[in-house]
């Protein structure tokens, strides 16, 4: 079936002559001459993608864009903005209303052409990532300080480098350290969708937040500023955060941070698997059990839970970690002894630890940890 085209402009000379020229390159089309009836048309027609002018004496090209946008069933549709205003800023200000890509006229047929097929090959590129959701694996620490953000790192970062398309997300406004640990300054993408309204959460608007990290993995890192703490009650925009996020990659590491806070049973609710952060000592122990309860009364199934022990303490005043297994009844994904130096100086490489230390007992033992993660994945092509 041929894409369809919704051509917007009050020009009638440029619908017909567009309009032709796109039609014999086998596109279907459909046209209106104002704002007002261009919305309705794209009501009615649902377009695979929207040409649109500016100027035009009703709501001109930026208010029709917003309108698109802030409607959940025309928000998907990409827009190409095709205008004669060639300024600058009228092009930031078609991006800032949410255009997929902004054309100058006059232009070349051939150049017309080549920016409606890509923007229609990424559109679809993106409603076949959307049609298989990330596999969502949460990290949650059984109270703070035992190294739950730095299982997050090093075990997304080996998940990615055995061909997972990984993204690591930090949901705990106000108390990250993910960007600490990598020298990030002062990491806003988090704080910035969260202070969005919901219907400005989209792919684009998530994805332009995310940062490529020369360490070779994608990250949504947490600000570590006190008042950030507000936006935990931002629950919708976490979870409409997160839906995105799981159409970019195919596996979705979260990082929750610990203990029970207003956000976490509710996200908890959106991922396939959790991995429960302890300290195999009194009185984490209790705390975990006690936070596993929690989880349960919301429907957590304990079969969706696997157990990360951390042992920094000496034997003598560990619970074996058969007991801890059995006290808890989740099954254990793997053991991570203490590392202070070489932990100390990862973070003061602003490496994490299985790049700066890769030969080391704890880089293999985060290597099986990540490998007791990985059999609840699915299996990566190729």
């Amino acid at each position: 079936m041929a894409d369809k085209i919704l051509f917007i402009d009050d020009d009638i000379d440029t619908l017909k002559l567009v309009g032709l020229m796109l039609e014999r390159q086998g596109y279907e089309i459909a046209v209106a001459s104002d704002g007002v009836s261009g919305l309705a048309k794209a009501a009615s027609e649902q377009p695979d993608l929207i040409l649109l002018d500016v100027m035009m004496p009703d709501l001109d090209g930026f208010e029709v864009t917003r309108r698109l946008r802030a409607d959940p069933s025309l928000a998907h549709i990409p827009i190409i903005m095709f205008t004669a205003k060639t300024m600058v800023d009228d092009k930031v200000a078609g991006f800032e209303a949410g255009v997929d890509d902004y054309l100058t006229k006059p232009t070349h047929p051939a150049e017309l052409t080549a920016h409606v097929k890509a923007v229609l090959t990424r559109s679809a590129q993106a409603r076949a990532a959307g049609a298989e959701k990330a596999t969502i694996v949460a990290m949650l620490g059984a109270r703070g300080g035992i190294g739950t953000t730095t299982i997050a790192l090093n075990v997304g970062l080996i998940l990615q480098r055995d061909g997972h398309d990984v993204i690591i997300a930090e949901f705990n406004p106000g108390r990250g350290t993910l960007a600490l640990e990598l020298n990030i300054p002062n990491p806003a993408g988090l704080s910035n969708l969260l202070r969005r309204s919901l219907k400005d959460i989209h792919l684009r608007s998530v994805e332009s937040e995310i940062l490529s990290h020369n360490v070779g993995i994608r990250l949504l890192p947490a600000s570590p500023h006190p008042r950030e703490v507000e936006l935990e009650q931002a629950i919708p925009q976490m979870e409409a955060v997160l839906n995105n996020l799981a159409s970019m990659c195919t596996t979705l590491i979260l990082d929750l941070g610990s203990g029970i806070r207003s956000y976490v049973k509710p996200i908890l609710k959106l991922c396939d698997r959790l991995v429960m952060v302890v300290e195999p000592v009194f009185p984490t122990n209790i705390l975990a059990l006690n936070l596993l309860e929690e989880v349960e009364t919301d429907g957590i199934s304990r079969h969706k839970i696997s157990l990360a022990l951390i042992n920094r303490v000496r034997t003598s005043l560990q619970i074996p970690w058969r007991q801890v297994e059995t006290d808890l009844g989740i099954e254990l994904a793997g053991i991570v002894s203490p590392a202070p130096e070489q932990a100390h100086q990862a973070s003061q490489g602003s490496m994490p630890l299985v790049l700066s230390q890769p030969d080391s007992l704890i880089s293999d033992q985060m290597r099986k940890l990540a490998q007791g993660v990985a059999v609840h994945l699915r299996p990566e092509e190729g």
